[in-house]
């Protein structure tokens, strides 16, 4: 049996099959065939690659920058039982939160790669698996975890510094609940303590609430924040060697700068090709 996989593109298809290529040299498999389609800019051409990958029993890896054309390529593939991978866009979704901006959408604005790129996907992959505490087994694998409790930036901080090369986690403190063992197994150069002033706390938590509606209670009580803050002061005193980074009043980036000073690693972990 040819295991077919199609890789999908508005441009040249190279990143999406460049992608493919890496994961399989992991595997000793045989029999599998990539085929590269570009050039995708059509619901009709959606449409007929998924019920070609149906017919031949394949799956899709795509990087589709249209939202449009990865809906489509989502709701269409999951009624034709065709597994679509899609590259690009939980990337673009957390950018747009970081920068608050939305993509442009424009077709084949994506350079071609190098072994930086895939390592940067690696590092985003990483985050993204280990977001708000997420699988503490694999904490030794991080080169850089963050802790604090809810609305110290440790999301945001955590896919800024992916999107630069970092392998982040991070692993949220809440009020009574014994952190992860891993955690404290960590050296001392990877993980720094995330704190905040409490009426700043206060402040972005209202916020929350007003969004969400419901939240646990007291989330933005200032005494039940105080309890926390102090609690949270108790957890970072058996690790006095983590340094401490105050987010209450910066940016993302001069948090994650001085986050990576304080580790004594590089801002720009990888060196670019255009």
């Amino acid at each position: 049996m040819v295991h077919r996989i199609y890789t999908v593109s508005d441009a040249s298809g190279a990143t999406a099959e460049r992608v493919v290529k890496s994961a399989l040299l992991q595997f000793d498999a045989e029999n599998v065939e990539v085929i590269r389609i570009g050039e995708i800019r059509t619901k009709e051409q959606v449409s007929q690659i998924i019920a070609e990958a149906a017919k031949h029993r394949g799956i899709i890896v795509h990087t589709l920058v249209s939202e449009e054309l990865r809906h489509l390529m989502v709701t269409e593939g999951r009624m034709m039982d065709v597994t679509t991978i899609d590259i690009m866009g939980p990337l673009l979704v957390r950018l747009s939160d970081m920068f608050s901006l939305k993509p442009k959408g424009i077709p084949g604005g994506m350079a071609a790669f190098d072994r930086g790129y895939l390592e940067r996907i690696e590092a985003i992959d990483y985050t993204v698996r280990h977001d708000d505490g997420k699988n503490p087994h694999e904490l030794d694998q991080a080169e850089i975890v963050l802790v604090g409790v809810s609305r110290t930036s440790k999301t945001p901080l955590s896919f800024y510094l992916a999107y630069r090369g970092w392998k982040v986690a991070n692993v949220p403190i809440v009020l009574g609940v014994e952190p992860p063992k891993e955690l404290f197994e960590l050296p001392k150069h990877r993980v720094v303590g995330l704190i905040i002033r409490p009426e700043r706390l206060v402040e972005l938590r209202r916020v929350r609430v007003e969004r969400l509606g419901t939240v646990p209670q007291g989330y933005a009580d200032l005494d039940y924040i105080h309890q926390e803050l102090a609690y949270t002061y108790e957890i970072f005193d058996r690790r006095r060697d983590w340094p401490l980074v105050d987010v209450s009043l910066k940016p993302i980036e001069e948090s994650a700068s001085e986050i990576l000073s304080l580790l004594g690693k590089t801002f720009h972990r990888l060196e670019y090709q255009e």
